[in-house]
């Protein structure tokens, strides 16, 4: 349990504010997260990775010359916003192109997408670096369905070199895909790990047992067996990834032993032995071996083994100098501080003109509606969260409870500055994003954003326009996330929801009720799902009996609004 804590909402910024004074050396603050503090020569291709926080080194820990650039940092277990992740881009490019790089998770690739396709229209060049080594979360004919976990580490170490040595652009992603292709992760855990502030952990583990490929954000594993010796744990990740080994694999290995958070090293270093003689036994020889915590889950027991199959380029790669404050090698000779003022706040959405009377009435209406819309999540957060920690890592209620509060403000603050409905809107899509993280961060900012966009700042909205609105807002949330009706997710809600709003007869607040109680049956029907996309697909089937979260919450938001129009 974490239990050095202020106010829980505040221990990510908190700890990363601790982390830059610790480390001034290495890192400096910009809105979003952190950049090297040292003189990056122009030309160089940046790399930047990220995701949320919690897994300590990852990310911030590697900033620093041979490895990253800068990193993003959301909060505890949940994405970082695009307009973040823009942000640490935008600060770490330097002329030659920018790579994002993250664990492959439904958030990541939302929000991350948001700041490629933001910085794509300002005419530099972007693109992301996903990792997929492990071999719980998807199949062998699935590789890219598969989440990153500890392969992170030497991954995005060996594409953060082939920057560093002067490559392009296309190099550098040939030389991470490389290094994916080539790596593998197992993990198993002994206990749960528990959010600050929280009372209990996510999942727990039977006594003796242990649970089989877990998840890094307090995903419980996808089985159980019994916990036996440091060999024959050490036998069950060995031999999962030698059944796993990648079809054109040499026989050198480096091998990483990887501690979850609260695994002592020394009982790492046992490990560490059995899985050299296991491996060298098969015949496979580790020409490196690493043992310590490199990407962890807060406080949760337990351990990963990563494979990465080495040719004499990737091996390079992996021996370059690199200095940064969790990994050091070699030496990178004398480096100059870079003393570039950053900016270290968020750049809020203003008012570049007023509405009209009708429309700042609206938005009047839609800052009032939101804020009893963050009452109502505030009070469900608990019940949500429960919902998603079935299968997925129990973030759901807290993201939307905070995203929630934070469109409020900022839609409160837009109406005292006489803003329109897509103004206000526009602004509380960008807080709820921003605040909230996660997928439901990334859809509900594009859903709100989309039905502003469809109200305008001049005209007061009548029936076909909120129709239209949510027309808009169910076609920006599929397009982001890729989600269709049967993969268990808020589109499940979404997509009836709107149908029945544009088929009902009768006034606005009939085709409302019409369209809750649609919504509220496609939210029930995921129940007998199995989650195909997002957090909860590796746990699938653990989901049937469950209704997803996501579309649970759509409905209780609907739900307010039609009761108060």
């Amino acid at each position: 349990m974490t239990r050095l804590v202020n106010n829980p909402a505040d221990f990510p910024a908190e700890s990363l504010r601790g982390f830059v004074l610790a480390n001034k050396r290495y890192v400096k603050p910009v809105y979003g997260g952190v950049v090297r503090s040292t003189a990056t020569p122009d030309g160089k291709v940046a790399v930047v990775y990220g995701g949320g926080s919690g897994h300590y080194p990852a990310f911030a820990g590697w900033v620093g010359v041979g490895v990253a650039d800068g990193a993003v940092c959301g909060n505890i277990f949940s994405s970082p916003s695009g307009a973040q992740a823009y942000s640490v881009m935008k600060a770490a490019e330097r002329g030659a192109g920018v790579l994002m790089g993250f664990g492959n998770y439904a958030g990541d690739v939302l929000h991350f997408g948001q700041a490629i396709e933001r910085l794509r229209s300002e005419g530099i060049q972007a693109d992301t670096l996903v990792v997929t080594d492990d071999i719980a979360s998807g199949a062998k004919d699935e590789l890219d369905k598969r989440r990153g976990i500890a392969g992170d580490f030497p991954i995005f170490k060996i594409a953060g070199a082939a920057a560093e040595a002067g490559k392009d652009f296309e190099e550098v992603k040939r030389v991470f895909a490389k290094a994916n292709a080539a790596t593998r992760s197992f993990g198993v855990a002994f206990s749960g790990c528990t959010l600050p502030g929280a009372d209990g952990p996510l999942f727990t583990v039977p006594e003796g047992k242990m649970g089989i490929g877990l998840g890094i954000h307090g995903e419980p594993g996808v089985d159980e067996a019994r916990l036996g010796t440091a060999d024959e744990v050490a036998r069950t990740l060995v031999e999962g990834l030698l059944e796993d080994r990648p079809a054109d694999a040499g026989g050198r290995v480096i091998a990483i032993v990887n501690g979850l958070g609260a695994t002592k090293y020394e009982e790492l270093f046992v490990v560490v032995g059995s899985v050299v003689d296991r491996l060298e036994a098969a015949g496979v020889e580790c020409v490196d071996v690493e043992s310590g915590e490199f990407v962890t889950s807060l406080d949760m027991a337990g351990i990963s083994l990563t494979l990465v199959w080495v040719d004499d380029e990737l091996l390079s790669y992996w021996d370059a100098p690199c200095d940064t404050p969790a990994y050091r090698k070699g030496s990178v000779g004398d480096v100059q501080r870079d003393e570039t003022a950053l900016n270290t706040e968020a750049t809020a959405v203003t008012v570049a003109a007023k509405g009209s009377a009708a429309s700042q009435a609206a938005a009047g209406t839609i800052a009032g509606l939101l804020e009893a819309v963050a009452d109502m999540l505030e009070a469900e957060k608990d019940e949500l969260g429960k919902l998603d920690s079935v299968a997925g890592d129990g973030d759901h209620g807290i993201g939307m409870a905070n995203g929630s509060r934070a469109a409020a403000a900022a839609a409160k603050r837009l109406v005292g500055e006489g803003a329109g409905a897509s103004t206000t809107l526009a602004a509380a899509g960008d807080a709820w994003s921003d605040r909230a993280g996660g997928t439901s961060g990334a859809l509900w900012g594009s859903l709100l954003t989309a039905i502003g966009s469809r109200l305008g700042d001049q005209d007061a909205p009548d029936e076909k326009a909120v129709g239209e609105a949510l027309v808009a807002a169910r076609d920006a949330v599929q397009r982001l996330g890729g989600a269709q009706v049967g993969d268990k997710t808020l589109v499940d809600a979404l997509v009836p929801l709107v149908d029945a709003f544009l088929s009902a007869d009768g006034d606005l607040k009939a085709k409302g009720e019409a369209a809750v109680a649609a919504g509220d049956a496609g939210a029930r029907s995921t129940r007998d799902l199995v989650a195909k996309l997002g957090r909860a697909r590796p746990l699938g089937q653990k989901s049937v009996g469950t209704p997803d979260p996501g579309a649970v919450s759509l409905v209780k938001v609907a739900a307010v609004v039609v009761e108060r129009i």
